[in-house]
């Protein structure tokens, strides 16, 4: 039934080992589409993948993802602005019950001045301490906004 076969090499990204992938064109009949193609993989052995090696790869992997300087950008936006999102929660839940506001305030602060801290204290300043810094930034931003909300 296989008229002709096509052997396509994927490579190896790191996760696995190496595919090969056989497409077959089938003749079908009149009523189906004269050329459908089936792919089926076939995996050379090389012992089982344990989940110790994979979470090794992450941080390799992840280095290698945010090289992209928009990639950067785009995640020190998010974290600014996931800071504003839970400002804001914070701000909304404690306000609006009226409990518990001042320990609330006493979390909120020693939160910022602990990554200040934190931050300010490292001599090089990495990528994910940079992001813990731009949710600070924008923890601060939202909690600013929201008393300026408050006192108009």
């Amino acid at each position: 039934m296989a008229c002709g076969g096509a052997v396509v090499q994927v490579p190896n990204l790191g996760f696995g080992s190496q595919k090969k992938f056989y497409l077959q064109r089938y003749k079908m009949t009149q009523k189906y589409s004269p050329r459908y193609r089936s792919i089926r993989a076939v995996q050379e052995n090389e012992g089982p993948r344990r989940l110790i090696d994979i979470i090794r790869l992450i941080p390799d992997a992840s280095r290698n993802y945010f090289r992209s300087r928009p990639r950067r950008a785009l995640f020190g936006g998010i974290s600014l602005l996931g800071g504003f999102y839970v400002a804001q929660t914070i701000s909304l839940s404690f306000g609006a019950l009226g409990v518990n506001d001042v320990i609330a305030a006493v979390v909120c602060v020693l939160l910022t001045e602990y990554v200040t801290r934190f931050y300010y204290s490292r001599p090089k300043v990495t990528f994910p301490i940079a992001l813990l810094n731009n949710f600070k930034m924008g923890f601060t931003y939202g909690l600013f906004i929201d008393a300026f909300k408050l006192a108009s």
